[in-house]
C-alpha cells in the first residue's frame, strides 16, 4: 500500500528547509573584544580600533566591548578564551606575532595554537635592523659579514626581553644569513624601543632591532639608518626607500602582526561571518585610513590561509628558540 503524502505537507516542508538553508550567523546584541593587555598597548589598540570600525561598517548589531585581561604576556586571557568561553560566538581576542612568540616557547602551559580558532589578520607592523647614522656598516649583509667572523663582534639593542620578538628578528637575519653560534650574538634589553634606539644612536650599541613604525621620528631626524626591513617586499610610501633584507640576499621576514582568535567549538556559520567580517574591514575605506594614521602596513590572511601561517610561524619560532638555547 502506497501512502501519499499531503501537498499542504510538502509545501511546509520546502519553506522550511528553504528558510534554514537562508538562515546565516548573525551577531546578536553586544560584542566582546578581549585585549590580552592594560590599556594603552599593541592589543588594545587592535581591539578599539577595530571595535569603531566594526560599528562603522554595521558589521554588529551593537557597541563592542573592550575588555582588558592582562596577564602572563597574553596567558591569561588565552586560558579564559580556552577553558570559560568555548564556542561564544560574540567573542573576539586581539592578538599578535607576540602571541605565537609564547605558544611557542611553551608560555602558555597546557595549552597550543588547536585550542582556538585563528580568524584573521588586518595589518603589521614590521621588523628592522638599524645603525646610527655615522656607523661603519653600510647594509645589512656587511653586519652579517661581521657577525660570521665573530658573533660576539655586534651588540644589538630592542625593546622586548631576551627571547622575545625583537630579540628573535635579528636571530632570523642572523640564521637567514648563515650566522653560526646564534646564542653568542649580544642582545641587550631595554624597557622600550626608544630607550634601546636612544643607546645606538649614542653609540653605547651597535644596533637596534624593532619595528618600523618605533624608529620614525629616529630616522626622520637622520640620527638612525635602516639597513633593511624584514618584510616580503618594500614598504609603500614614506618607507620605499628601505631595502628589504631579501632583496640583499638575506631571506628573512619578521612581521608583528595584529589580528584575532576566536574560542573553539563555535558554529562554521560563525565562523565564516566573521572571517568574511575581517576581509570587509580590511577593504574598507575607513580601516585603511586607521592603518595610515598609525603606521600599520599591509598583511592580510582569511581564516584558513591565516591558520597555516600562524602554525608554521610557532614552528619556525620553536625551532629557533631551541638553536639558541631558550627552551629545550
Amino acid at each position: 500500500m502506497s501512502i501519499k503524502t499531503p501537498l499542504t505537507f510538502v509545501a511546509v516542508v520546502a519553506l522550511t528547509a528553504g528558510a534554514s538553508s537562508a538562515m546565516a550567523f548573525e551577531p546578536e546584541g553586544k560584542m566582546e573584544c578581549l585585549a590580552p593587555a592594560d590599556p594603552g598597548g599593541g592589543w588594545d589598540f587592535t581591539c578599539r580600533s577595530v571595535g569603531k570600525v566594526m560599528e562603522d561598517l554595521d558589521l554588529v548589531p551593537a557597541s563592542v566591548q573592550t575588555i582588558n585581561m592582562a596577564g602572563a604576556g597574553g596567558g591569561v586571557a588565552y586560558a579564559h578564551t580556552v577553558s570559560k568561553r568555548a564556542g561564544d560566538d560574540q567573542l573576539l581576542v586581539a592578538a599578535s606575532t607576540a602571541t605565537t612568540t609564547r605558544l611557542a616557547q611553551g608560555q602558555f602551559p597546557g595549552m597550543n595554537a588547536d585550542m582556538v580558532n585563528w580568524i584573521g589578520a588586518l595589518g603589521a607592523d614590521y621588523g628592522i635592523i638599524a645603525v646610527s647614522d655615522d656607523s661603519e656598516y653600510d647594509d645589512l649583509p656587511e653586519l652579517m659579514d661581521a657577525l660570521k667572523e665573530d658573533p660576539r663582534s655586534v651588540k644589538f639593542a630592542g625593546g622586548s626581553a631576551k627571547g622575545g620578538w625583537d630579540h628573535l628578528k635579528v636571530l632570523i637575519a642572523a640564521q637567514a644569513a648563515g650566522v653560526e653560534n646564534l646564542p653568542r650574538v649580544p642582545y641587550l634589553s631595554y624597557n622600550n624601543g626608544g630607550e634601546a634606539m636612544t643607546q645606538v644612536v649614542g653609540g653605547h650599541v651597535d644596533a637596534f632591532t624593532g619595528d618600523i613604525t618605533e624608529a620614525q621620528g629616529f630616522m626622520e631626524s637622520g640620527d638612525l639608518r635602516v639597513l633593511a626591513v624584514l618584510s616580503e617586499e618594500r614598504l609603500p610610501g614614506e618607507f620605499s626607500d628601505i631595502p628589504t633584507a631579501k632583496e640583499q640576499g638575506i631571506d628573512a621576514v619578521g612581521p608583528n602582526w595584529r589580528g584575532f582568535y576566536m574560542p573553539a567549538d563555535i558554529s562554521d556559520d560563525a565562523k565564516e561571518y566573521w572571517t568574511d567580517a575581517m576581509d570587509t574591514i580590511y577593504q574598507s575605506e575607513e580601516w585603511k585610513s586607521v592603518m595610515k594614521q598609525n603606521g600599520l602596513m599591509p598583511f592580510h590572511m582569511s581564516a584558513g590561509e591565516f591558520e597555516t601561517f600562524v602554525k608554521n610561524q610557532i614552528d619556525d619560532i620553536e625551532t629557533l628558540s631551541k638553536d639558541i638555547g631558550l627552551i629545550k
